[in-house]
């Protein structure tokens, strides 16, 4: 479910207009106090993606489980480092709000947080991990709006998990371009084959049938 919808700004414009600019502006500031202003039913959460407020339910038993079996596994390879798995957490950047399945960061996400704590800032994020749920408009988000919206932001590593993709595809995107948008690298991996994380704090782990299997 999507509310206050406007149309969305695929890529940044980098010829905007300064009267569009102060436009865009103004939107991102609505969506914010509106964002802010929501109260939700359990079982639902509110991110700002791009130029709407995203409304969505929890996962289903499928989403719950990979999930789970992700951040455990993720929890024992980061166990020597600084950085840690988290789940449910708000992510800011420029006023829009993003709750991954999983995100990596900083132990002590006291090192970043956002302006208003409300959650932490994604500057300070080096990963975000997707489970594509099922439905035209949740892959839509997982698939294409959240990958720019994290490229935009420039995480280093998004990954998604994509039950609907094929048999099943691990996608490793990494290398972002923040003024355009997009990851320059993509890296697609079938399940049945181990997905390995190329670099950053996960450097090294392995997303196989472990992690993916039915």
């Amino acid at each position: 479910m999507t509310a206050l919808a406007h149309e969305p700004c695929p890529a940044v414009d980098e010829g905007m207009s300064s009267a569009a600019g102060h436009e865009a502006v103004a939107l991102d500031e609505v969506l914010w106090q509106a964002w802010k202003a929501m109260e939700l039913p359990e079982g639902y959460r509110a991110e700002i993606v791009e130029e709407f407020i995203e409304v969505s339910p929890t996962g289903r038993r499928r989403h719950t489980v990979l999930i789970n079996r992700l951040r455990r596994a993720l929890e024992t390879h980061l166990a020597d480092g600084d950085h840690a798995a988290y789940q449910d957490g708000n992510l800011i950047h420029r006023h829009k709000v993003w709750i991954p399945d999983l995100f990596i960061a900083p132990e002590d996400l006291d090192e970043i947080p956002d302006e208003e704590d409300l959650g932490v800032d994604a500057s300070g994020v080096q990963a975000v991990f997707e489970v594509v749920s099922p439905g035209r408009e949740a892959q839509s988000r997982d698939r294409e709006r959240k990958r720019r919206a994290y490229a935009r932001a420039g995480i280093p590593l998004y990954v998604l998990i994509d039950d609907f993709d094929g048999d099943g595809t691990v996608v490793i995107l990494t290398a972002p371009n923040p003024g355009k948008a997009v990851y320059a690298d993509e890296h697609r991996v079938p399940y049945g084959t181990d997905a390995v994380i190329p670099d950053g704090p996960a450097k090294g782990f392995v997303i196989g049938d472990a992690i993916v299997r039915q």
